[in-house]
């Protein structure tokens, strides 16, 4: 494998933000996550955040259709997260989350505080600094990462599949826990409520499509990859 080719060793010294957008299931998270971990970049799920302002509001029993109190609540929360692919750990108020966030209630309520403009718009300022914190070597993935968290990044993706892989995949990433129906609000119908805010079923301008549903994980991976070497030279 030539230099070039070894992503570890890739643009070593040069920015490398690696920009993945998608809808729910398409693969973001463990796609993004194995090719960080390639390139010795830094990870950042964008999505956690979401998550964990949910789960915060949740817990302090605060209306989710009041978006002065959910803004409000956004811009005080106590958020960590891990930014190493080889280590996945959420905190909000120095509690572990990681688990919690992941819950079915939490999964259908995300979209109240993704579709908040005042809560958006605190966590993307979030996001944006962690990107800076990383040194600029870091793949990012959510909603809307080309077009507003890194509409600059060095390698921008639109990461998509059919409806029927991507019920698929989420099965399989909640251990089959869930039922048929408990499954499309998370993946179709959540789709549909965060794409008033964000389109991410369209790729912007300058952004890379990949259709992951005849692709299996190494494949998918490596499409990514050889994405990032095209998109940077």
């Amino acid at each position: 494998m030539s230099e070039e080719r070894d992503p570890a060793q890739f643009r070593l010294g040069k920015p490398l933000v690696v920009a993945i957008d998608g809808p729910s299931g398409s693969g973001k998270s463990s796609i993004s996550r194995e090719a960080a971990r390639r390139l010795r970049a830094a990870y950042l799920d964008t999505g956690a955040m979401y998550r964990a302002v949910t789960i915060a509001c949740m817990r302090a029993g605060i209306d989710l259709t009041d978006a002065v109190a959910v803004e409000a609540a956004t811009r005080s929360a106590d958020i960590e997260l891990s930014t190493s692919p080889d280590q996945e750990w959420v905190r909000v108020g120095g509690e572990d989350v990681t688990q919690a966030i992941r819950e079915p209630e939490v999964s259908s309520n995300v979209s109240a505080v993704a579709t908040t403009l005042g809560a958006r718009a605190d966590l993307v300022r979030r996001q944006q600094q962690l990107i800076k914190d990383s040194g600029l070597r870091i793949v990012a993935e959510g909603r809307d990462i080309t077009t507003v968290v890194a509409p600059t990044a060095e390698v921008r993706i639109l990461l998509t599949a059919s409806e029927e892989a991507r019920l698929r995949r989420r099965g399989v990433q909640l251990g089959e826990s869930q039922t048929s129906a408990q499954l499309r609000e998370q993946v179709l119908t959540r789709d549909v409520k965060d794409s008033a805010v964000v389109n991410f079923q369209k790729a912007a301008d300058g952004v890379v499509t990949i259709d992951s549903s005849d692709l299996d994980f190494e494949e998918t991976v490596q499409a990514v990859l050889d994405v990032v070497y095209s998109s940077t030279h």
